[in-house]
């Protein structure tokens, strides 16, 4: 299954370690599932991760976005013409859309349904169910 993690699930899987977002990072870095990003999704998650009040260890913080630039699907997609509440938000909405991927945020307001086309949005929990759904199929 191809997926485009918003910035939110990956600093939330790695600041609550037995949260829904940490089982998603741990199933992400056991490989079920594919991640797909680009260029400037690979930029935030660098930048975000590196924040001090976020207070990520520098070996958890390297570990996992080392994981993700060499393990991840590398996706080159089209502009999109879409309107988000959040225009930061537009790469991960490309993406998914290019890559065909699910898309997982926390913040499923900032990606209303009339912008998001065929892409699905899901709630980190969701996206956890589909995953045992598709593993016990």
């Amino acid at each position: 299954m191809k997926v485009v993690l918003d910035t939110n699930v990956l600093v939330s899987g790695l600041i609550t370690v037995h949260g829904v977002c940490a089982r998603i990072v741990d199933r992400m870095l056991a490989e079920d599932f594919q991640v797909c990003v680009d260029g400037r999704i690979l930029a935030e998650y660098a930048s975000v991760l590196a924040r001090p009040k976020l207070a990520i260890p520098f070996g958890v913080r390297h570990d996992v976005l080392e994981f993700v630039r060499y393990r991840s699907a590398r996706v080159d997609p089209a502009p999109l013409a879409a309107a988000l509440p959040d225009a930061t938000d537009l790469p991960f909405l490309e993406v998914a859309l290019e890559a065909d991927a699910v898309l997982v945020t926390g913040n499923l307001r900032h990606f209303p349904k009339r912008s998001c086309k065929r892409v699905t949005v899901i709630r980190p929990r969701e996206f956890l169910d589909l995953l045992r759904q598709s593993s016990s199929a």
